[in-house]
């Protein structure tokens, strides 16, 4: 028989610092979605406002970079970060026996007994960089998002061996290590077609933090009340995500429409395919050229679902702000200079809300 949840307090507990996390919901046998994460209509993925599928020109074959085709491939890295701030990538260098092994290892880590992951909970985890957690600011979200998540970020190799999960350490290790020359040609790409350059320096230390994700989103009694993700965008620079083979994942189209009326676009999974969304970092960087995308992630009763994301950000100490060629060019900063990390806890501190993240850089 399911635990019953008499308060909003018994519920905060088991979940969230007692460590069942969603799952611990699910598997307790629970047949309804309890209240706390019942979203607000607004907020809820409507299929009438969605797209079937994300068109397929947003789909770019990497291997073509660096030969003939260098330059139409770049002009397509472009216009995606332009127009929807998402595309998907193939023959991107991963070997796809990595990518099978990261799924299977995230449903390892989650499946565990509780006081398996609850070491990595926040405050009695063994390192600040390795925490374990579900829905994204539960002190202060009116409605919990249906997700389960272990993160952890890249310091040295060292460090994860040490303190990263056992389950998922390796795969997770070298999937950072497999991505890393991807998302440079991809940060360059994006760069070279502002008509801008970056010394190395400058280079590395805007895509020098690096942060590994696994999200677990278990199968849900009731899809249609929930979300797994809210709406939000990303803070960091650029993005690198493995779907599963369920889906769930939705973009925005334009910036512009009230809430309720906003079409969303879905991103299906493609075997051997990796997602890459732009980040705030990166609209700002390019003062507001390239578009980071809003986003948010259905719940299924049909599975579990898991994705893998890589959050490539700004070292904590960088400052951000619209790159001066074009602040000369376009006559106006449309985003104010800061540290990344004043960026990067305003993030955090707050629930995910759109892209409301972007006006704390605001030059207003």
């Amino acid at each position: 028989m399911a635990p019953s949840f008499g308060d909003e307090n018994s519920l905060t507990n088991f979940v969230v610092k007692e460590g069942n996390g969603v799952k611990g919901l699910v598997d307790s046998g629970l047949m309804e979605v309890p209240s706390r994460y019942i979203q607000p209509p607004h907020n809820r993925i409507s299929k009438q406002h969605t797209t079937a599928s994300i068109d397929q020109s947003m789909t770019i074959d990497l291997s073509e970079l660096d030969g003939p085709n260098d330059d139409q491939v770049v002009k397509s890295i472009a216009h995606a970060a332009e127009t929807l701030g998402f595309f998907q990538v193939v023959n991107h260098g991963v070997p796809l026996e990595l990518l099978d092994s990261l799924k299977v290892a995230a449903h390892q880590f989650f499946n565990q007994p509780v006081e398996k992951k609850a070491v990595y909970l926040k405050g009695v985890s063994p390192s600040p960089m390795v925490k374990y957690g579900t829905s994204f600011n539960p002190d202060k979200e009116k409605a919990l998002e249906w997700k389960d998540y272990v993160s952890m970020i890249y310091t040295n190799d060292d460090d994860a061996h040490m303190f990263w999960p056992n389950e998922c350490k390796e795969v997770a290790l070298e999937f950072i290590k497999t991505t890393n020359q991807m998302v440079q040609r991809l940060f360059q790409a994006l760069i070279t077609s502002l008509g801008v350059k970056l010394d190395d320096s400058r280079f590395d230390e805007l895509i020098g933090f690096r942060m590994v994700n696994m999200n677990y989103y278990p199968a849900c009694p009731n899809p249609d009340l929930t979300v797994g993700v809210g709406k939000h965008s990303d803070m960091g620079t650029l993005t690198v995500l493995l779907q599963d083979g369920i889906g769930g994942l939705y973009v925005k189209k334009g910036d512009d429409s009230s809430p309720g009326s906003e079409e969303w676009i879905g991103i299906p999974p493609a075997h051997g395919a990796l997602v890459i969304n732009v980040g705030d970092t990166l609209q700002i960087l390019s003062n507001g050229r390239y578009k980071s995308a809003e986003h948010r992630v259905r719940t299924t009763s049909v599975e579990s679902r898991v994705s893998i994301p890589i959050f490539t950000a700004p070292l904590p100490k960088t400052k951000i702000g619209p790159l001066a060629e074009l602040v000369a060019r376009d006559g106006i900063a449309r985003s104010r200079e800061l540290l990344f990390e004043e960026y990067m806890n305003n993030f955090f501190a707050n629930t995910h809300d759109g892209k409301k993240s972007l006006d704390f850089a605001s030059t207003t």
